[in-house]
């Protein structure tokens, strides 16, 4: 267990901790957490902001193990795959908690987990043909664009709400539109790997 399959374990420790905290019913519970209020209007929950806070390192953990991982030669086949997970459970789980409670729109988990599932079935058919399929430029841009914008989300789009701009909007938005492109890109760039049928 080298020092980048630790971080990517406490990514999905976090994770736990994050839908936990999102989906606890404290009120029926009669625990009370307090509400902030600013501009006398805006209405600010704890537990989101605890959420926010804890996805920023999250989000922090995940440049980190891959970084150390490839400048000291530390890359396993476990932390590839637990690095998959742990991705798909920090952000996705926190896209439909979000948007269950209306947040955000429901298209933004749905396109983004369906271009997860298309994508990570070319790697695995690859995988599978001996092949590896390489990340490209539009999918990190979609993974940037969907750390900044679940992180203003779960921070009520401070300071920029406080002037009207919907960044965090404009942030998932892009992200929904790059996960479409990646994922068409991902396709058509594979094209030889899904319709080889030679072993």
């Amino acid at each position: 267990m080298n020092l980048p399959n630790k971080l990517t374990i406490s990514r999905i420790i976090i994770s736990i901790i994050i839908i936990f905290i999102l989906l606890f019913p404290f009120d029926s519970m009669g625990i009370n957490i307090p509400d902030f209020y600013i501009n006398e209007q805006l209405v600010v929950h704890l537990e989101y902001l605890i959420a926010g806070v804890l996805f920023v390192i999250g989000s922090l953990t995940d440049f980190l193990d891959g970084y150390i991982a490839r400048k000291y030669n530390l890359i396993t086949d476990f932390g590839k795959l637990i690095d998959a997970i742990a991705d798909k459970m920090l952000v996705n789980s926190v896209l439909i908690i979000l948007a269950s409670t209306g947040t955000i729109s429901a298209i933004v988990p749905v396109v983004v987990i369906l271009r997860d599932t298309v994508v990570n079935s070319i790697k695995m058919l690859a995988a599978s043909k001996g092949k590896v399929v390489a990340a490209i430029k539009s999918g990190k841009y979609k993974t940037a664009c969907l750390m900044i914008g679940v992180t203003l989300t779960l921070f009520y789009n401070l300071p920029f709400e406080l002037f009207n701009l919907k960044v965090a909007d404009f942030f998932l938005l892009v992200a929904t539109i790059l996960s479409l492109v990646s994922g068409v890109q991902y396709y058509f760039l594979n094209q030889n790997i899904i319709f080889d049928n030679k072993e």
